[in-house]
């Protein structure tokens, strides 16, 4: 059995055992686990594993943009975020929440990783393949394959960065694209955004290490 299918028949039976538990009044209601935080959700979950099916049901639709927007088909994203799940249980123990630290973030981080691993994976299979519009070509078949690995390169890393931007908090998202996408001035944003040069340079900051945890 691969990992998709391990994974996608553990979630299963998690979410089985979550459902029974409450027709049997042996878990909290829907709206009691709502007021519950994913944190305390994923500690409990290492003692009852039934738990962890209320963090697939917060999560499995945003997860699933996510990786889509990363691996670009439906299917691919759908194994990904399995794989996913099964990671962010597998690895609970390690998760410590910080102060700066929360379920989501540790969580989207893993997702990200895990699309942008299966994405090298497909592409490395079909870079693998002879390209029909270079093969058997003149010597400038080479220089053509080239520019046709960079343009692949080029939309990989626009797919990763705008996957990483939609997880990022609006304040932050919006100061990174204007500064770096639109390569807006500091005094242009700090007037369009009303701040001081100062509080703008401190959330740039924020912004950019906040995109470094996410990517790397």
């Amino acid at each position: 059995m691969n990992l998709q299918r391990f994974a996608a028949k553990e979630l299963v039976l998690m979410k089985r055992e979550y459902l029974i538990l409450e027709e049997t009044g042996g878990s909290p209601t829907d709206g009691a686990m709502s007021a519950i935080s994913d944190e305390a959700i994923l500690h409990s979950s290492q003692e009852r594993p039934s738990l962890f099916g209320v963090l697939v049901d917060r999560y499995q639709a945003p997860f699933l943009r996510l990786a889509q927007r990363v691996v670009r088909e439906r299917t691919a994203a759908e194994d990904v975020v399995q794989e996913a799940f099964l990671k962010i249980y597998r690895y609970a123990h390690s998760f410590k929440k910080g102060q700066d630290r929360k379920f989501s973030s540790w969580a989207y981080k893993i997702v990200m990783n895990t699309a942008i691993t299966h994405y090298h994976k497909l592409r490395k299979r079909e870079w693998l393949l002879p390209d029909p519009a270079v093969s058997g070509m003149d010597p400038t078949a080479d220089e053509a394959r080239v520019q046709y690995k960079e343009a692949v390169l080029e939309r990989e890393t626009q797919a990763v960065v705008g996957s990483v931007l939609d997880v990022m908090p609006e304040e932050l998202r919006s100061l990174l694209k204007a500064y770096y996408l639109e390569d807006k001035s500091y005094k242009t944003i700090a007037e369009a955004e009303n701040m001081s040069m100062g509080a703008l340079k401190m959330k740039l900051f924020r912004a950019r290490r906040l995109f470094r945890k996410l990517i790397t």
